[in-house]
C-alpha cells in the first residue's frame, strides 16, 4: 500500500510539472514613455499543438480621436511588411520566429511619439491542417496604448504585486503542509504493512528506512519543483 501512494505522489508531481508548461495569453502593457521603445503585446496560444497550422498577423492602428482603424503591420511567411507611412522604420517584429506557425504576434514600437496613443488591434488569420480538411479561424487582440512624458507606476500595480507575493507565499506554505501530511499519512501505511508482512511471513522490516528515504527523497523533488522562483 505504501509502494502504491509513493507512485501516486510521483505521478501527481509530474502532471504538476507538465502543466506548468502551458501556453498563457497575458495582456500587453498599456503605457509607453515618449521617446523610447515599446512592446504591444499580442499572443494567441494554439489549443492543439499536435496539429499543424500556418497563421498571418496584421495590426490596425486608430489614432486618439479618430473614427477609423488603418492598416500598419504585416507578417506572414514571407516576413513584415508596414503598411503605413507614419510607422515606417519604427517596427520591429518581437513575435514568434523561424516558424510559420505564429503564437507570439507582439511588435516593438521605436522612438514612440504621443501620436502613437491610441488603439491598435492585433488579428491572427490562422490555418489549422487536419487530415481531410483544413480550419481557418480569425483571432483578434486588442491593446489600448497611452503615452507619457515620463514612466509611472500605479495604485494597481503596486497592490498586484504584493498580492502576487504573498500568493506564492501562501501557496508555498500550504504545499509543505500537504507534503508534510502525505509524507505521515505515507509513513504509517508503510510502518503497518510492513508490520503485517513481518508477522506473516517472518521477515524482519528491514525495507522500512529504505522506503521511508525514497518518500522523503520525491517529497524533496516536489518541493524544489515548485520553489517560489519557478512558480513565478
Amino acid at each position: 500500500m505504501a509502494v502504491s501512494n509513493l507512485l501516486l505522489l510521483a505521478l501527481l508531481c509530474s502532471m504538476f510539472a507538465y502543466c506548468r508548461g502551458a501556453c498563457a495569453e497575458p495582456d500587453s502593457d498599456t503605457e509607453a514613455v515618449a521617446g523610447k521603445g515599446f512592446k504591444l503585446g499580442c499572443l494567441s496560444c494554439k489549443r492543439r499543438s499536435e496539429v499543424t497550422g500556418t497563421a498571418t498577423v496584421q495590426w490596425y492602428f486608430r489614432g486618439k480621436g479618430e473614427a477609423d482603424f488603418y492598416h500598419i503591420y504585416t507578417y506572414n511567411a514571407e516576413g513584415p511588411t508596414i503598411e503605413s507611412d507614419n510607422f515606417m522604420d519604427r517596427v520591429d517584429w518581437n513575435g514568434s520566429k523561424r516558424s510559420p506557425d505564429i503564437q507570439d504576434a507582439s511588435i516593438y514600437l521605436l522612438n514612440v511619439t504621443f501620436n502613437d496613443s491610441g488603439t491598435y488591434q492585433c488579428f491572427f488569420n490562422r490555418i489549422l491542417f487536419y487530415d481531410n480538411y483544413e480550419y481557418s479561424t480569425t483571432v483578434s487582440k486588442v491593446v489600448h496604448l497611452t503615452v507619457v512624458a515620463k514612466a509611472t507606476r500605479g495604485t494597481a500595480s503596486i497592490v498586484s504585486e504584493v498580492m502576487m507575493y504573498v500568493t506564492i507565499i501562501g501557496l508555498q506554505v500550504w504545499l509543505l503542509i500537504e507534503m508534510i501530511y502525505c509524507y505521515k499519512k505515507i509513513s504509517a501505511a508503510g510502518e503497518e504493512a510492513l508490520r503485517e508482512a513481518a508477522k506473516n511471513q517472518n521477515l524482519p522490516p528491514v525495507s522500512q528506512k529504505k522506503e521511508q528515504k525514497s518518500v522523503i527523497a520525491v517529497i524533496f523533488f516536489c518541493f524544489l519543483h515548485f520553489s517560489p522562483n519557478s512558480l513565478c
